[in-house]
């Protein structure tokens, strides 16, 4: 659909035509909020938030929106989504009924709570699609703030499209010639929030084309803005970011009401062009916005507005003043606004209830099914409570998924003793609506197309006779980045220290100077929206990866990690995707924080991207080619101790791929099996050694990723012959051991080979206190793995192996 200026001629002159369309689409959306809200107090949806109040200032955000843009926003956004013609009524309702189906809900599949939107950037075989050729919305979530991180990737994607010669037609379909826009939009009372200051500042000091729009309504639910920000209004503060002059870095700031439809409309097309010509960022400050259903339908709004303000709202509400202006402006009469209100209305009533009746409709047609294998249970047994039971179901309205389980679990139990041949029938019935449901609410955690990282077949590092020339760790890592940055020329890496330096250890030592300023960036300190950065330009494209300089730090950037990136692709129903490779190091060096492996706490937040954790330089530039090749997220986390240590340079590093899930038996045993990973590797071969000179023989394994974990089912063959395991790492007890531990010996069942207990050895409670001797108390050694492997083997040979710590 494209939208035609609201103007006739210049900024003074408004086209009927589309003033009257606009008055329709804002009638309809406001329609739809009130029947949204009306929905959910009579039990249909489980919660509530809409857009009313917001309708004229996202009309004119519409206009100023083209193909190629891209949106971050903010759950209010439902008449800006109709305006462009990627939201209908019916398909609004369908979200708000949770109908799990991208063909009834195609911006989550009905993963996403109301009021959260998205377009789908990719089509059924995970490719992308032309974002030329469409209005964009990348997906939405509810954290507060935490679409502002992408967004200043979103808008400096089209700077490196611009600036980098070649990158648009190396990676076609994202930019013409960077003229492309990230729309941002955010309530006011989250611009309270750090990530909205930490974006704003970064969107500033690269000077990305972003235009910002905050709603301000004067509340964060019931909390004034003079509780939210200093001074009270958030322009006030950001006065300090205003560009000065020409040349100058910095954004500028417009500020407009939100009742004035003509204003809006003209301010919106003036700052979206001057973003787009000179990529100069912009924030509108969209004040005098009412919010007249109150925040959601958690809560009335007459509990904490006072008399006055309620009626200044319904004064000031932006349909009766921009029905006011039309009438004045002689574009319309009132009993025309009265006739298109009352057909948007109809229309508004007539799609919720399609979408009901198609929803329930899906539900009706299971519950049929199932019923028809009660009665013929009724039959082949007698027993009249089935009978019942299929009366009870009747009567539910709508049925879901879950009743018709539940029921059939029980009529399972009560028949297992019968032979009956219903009852085979109902387990096979049971069965495919589990698979069904596991497909329909959990597909695409990962990529399940060509591309998926676990479809990259394994090339091992090759050397010459003599065994190749030695290099320290970081050189190898510089070798393999310097083919990668070759051959991908989408590919970009931006972090601290990064550029000029080449990171603190070398890694990328030398490449901006051969890649340019753009393509290895230094960044400012701001962990958060590095990771955000890189998500908006891997939604473009882009093949980012963004360095977090030690995994200490990892805190800063965990909850757009967890909350956007990790779950991008499973709650847009594998609509979007953002390859990010977030790198970083970590594990042994001295101090408190700068020898963390809080592996476990990544792991659980993380689930959706994979987690990397090689023991040497070139399984780590096997680890970076393989995810290069492939369309996933991950994090990988080099050895930070290990830069100068010296490896062989393999002939083909270019070429080396490490498949993911596979580990690597690095010594083999018969005694007791070491399951371990990254720095944790040498000190295990290490004890290993010491154990076959007592006559204890220990196989190592290194796990080489975590996420996925041994696919190989690698481990569980090692406890079949040894019988005896210890789970070794450096995170705290219960870490990533216990991870590891669970995926032995529950998933793969390797309890069943065990012959002594399993073990854990990690890391104290505590944080590794500064110094060698703090590291030796607070972290397993060479030493006390030797001691606890020796003690669980000398468990049943007590004859043959003496008591040395006793």
């Amino acid at each position: 659909m494209a939208i035609t200026s609201p103007f006739d001629a210049g900024l003074l002159s408004f086209s009927r035509e589309a003033v009257l369309r606009d008055w329709g689409i804002a009638t309809r959306s406001r329609h739809a909020s009130v029947l949204g809200r009306q929905e959910v107090l009579r039990g249909r949806g489980k919660f509530g938030i809409f857009g009313a109040g917001k309708e004229s200032a996202q009309l004119a955000m519409a206009y100023a929106f083209k193909k190629g843009d891209v949106r971050a926003g903010y759950y209010r956004d439902q008449t800006f989504m109709m305006a462009l013609g990627l939201l209908s009524v019916q398909q609004l309702f369908a979200q708000l009924y949770a109908h799990a189906s991208i063909e009834a809900e195609p911006a989550f599949g009905g993963r996403a709570m109301t009021g959260h939107f998205a377009t789908r950037m990719l089509d059924e075989q995970g490719r992308w699609l032309n974002q030329l050729e469409t209005y964009n919305s990348s997906a939405d979530l509810s954290p507060t703030a935490a679409q502002m991180p992408k967004l200043v990737g979103l808008g400096h994607a089209s700077r490196l499209y611009r600036e980098v010669p070649g990158l648009a037609d190396a990676v076609p379909g994202f930019s013409d010639n960077g003229d492309e826009i990230g729309f941002g939009t955010i309530g006011n009372a989250s611009c309270a929030e750090g990530l909205f200051w930490e974006s704003v500042n970064a969107i500033g000091v690269l000077q990305a084309p972003v235009l910002l729009s905050i709603w301000d309504d004067g509340y964060g639910i019931s909390v004034p803005n003079r509780f939210q920000m200093t001074k009270g209004d958030v322009s006030r503060v950001l006065e300090g970011f205003r560009r000065r002059g020409a040349g100058r870095p910095g954004l500028d700031l417009h500020t407009v009401r939100g009742w004035d439809y003509a204003q809006l409309c003209e301010t919106y097309l003036r700052a979206a062009d001057s973003v787009r010509r000179s990529h100069v960022p912009a924030i509108l400050h969209v004040t005098e916005l009412t919010q007249p259903q109150g925040h959601s339908t958690s809560g009335s709004h007459e509990r904490y507005k006072s008399d006055e303000r309620l009626a200044w709202e319904e004064e000031y509400d932006c349909l009766l003043k921009m029905r006011e202006w039309i009438v004045a402006e002689g574009l319309a009469t009132h009993d025309e606004l009265d006739e298109i209100d009352g057909a948007e209305e109809t229309a508004a009533k007539a799609a919720r209830d399609r979408a009901w009746t198609e929803y329930c409709g899906e539900l009706e047609q299971e519950r049929t099914v199932y019923l028809e294998i009660v009665r013929s249970l009724h039959h082949d047994t007698g027993r009249q409570s089935f009978e019942d039971e299929a009366e009870r179901l009747l009567r539910r309205s709508p049925v879901l998924r879950r009743d018709l389980l539940s029921s059939a679990q029980k009529l399972l139990v009560e028949t297992v003793a019968d032979e009956a041949p219903s009852r085979a029938v109902l387990l096979d019935w049971r069965e495919k609506q589990l698979a069904a449901s596991a497909r329909r609410y959990g597909s695409d955690l990962y990529s399940e197309a060509e591309e998926s990282a676990l479809s990259v077949t394994e090339v091992a590092p090759t050397y010459p006779e003599d065994g190749g020339e030695q290099k320290s760790a970081f050189e190898i890592l510089n070798a393999g980045f310097d083919d990668a940055f070759a051959r991908v020329p989408e590919l970009f890496a931006l972090g601290e220290d990064v550029g000029q330096l080449g990171d603190v250890n070398q890694g990328l030592a030398d490449l901006q100077a051969k890649y340019g300023e753009a393509r290895v960036a230094d960044t400012g300190i701001r962990e958060a929206t590095i990771v955000g950065q890189a998500i908006g330009m891997a939604l473009r494209g882009l093949r980012p990866i963004a360095e977090i300089q030690y995994l200490d730090y990892i805190h800063y950037a965990l909850q757009l990690l967890s909350d956007e990136l990790a779950t991008l692709r499973w709650r847009t129903a594998g609509g979007q995707k953002a390859p990010v490779i977030l790198r970083t190091r970590g594990h042994r060096l001295e101090g408190i924080w700068h020898s963390g492996s809080p592996m476990g706490g990544i792991l659980h937040l993380v689930r959706g991207m994979h987690v990397c954790v090689p023991r040497d330089a070139t399984r780590a530039v096997g680890m970076y080619n393989t995810l290069l090749a492939s369309d996933d997220p991950a994090i990988v986390v080099e050895v930070l101790n290990a830069y100068r240590k010296k490896e062989p340079l393999p002939t083909n590093l270019a070429e080396v791929r490490v498949p993911l899930g596979h580990p690597e038996i690095l010594r083999t045993g018969s005694d007791v099996t070491i399951v371990t990973y990254g720095a944790c590797c040498p000190l295990a071969l290490e004890a290993a050694a010491s154990l076959e000179a007592v006559g204890v023989d220990a196989e190592v394994i290194d796990v080489q990723t975590l996420l996925p974990f041994d696919r190989t089912g690698t481990i569980r063959s090692s406890l079949e012959r040894t019988n005896r395991v210890v789970f070794l790492d450096e995170d705290v007890p219960g870490g990533a051991s216990a991870f590891m531990m669970q995926q032995v010996l529950d998933r793969q069942g390797g309890y069943e080979s065990l012959d002594g207990p399993p073990v854990c050895l990690s890391a104290s409670e505590h944080r590794p206190p500064y110094g060698s001797d703090g590291d030796y108390f607070s972290k397993p050694s060479a030493d006390s793995i030797f001691a606890a492997a020796y003690e669980l083997v000398r468990e049943s040979r007590p004859r043959d192996l003496p008591a040395f710590f006793d």
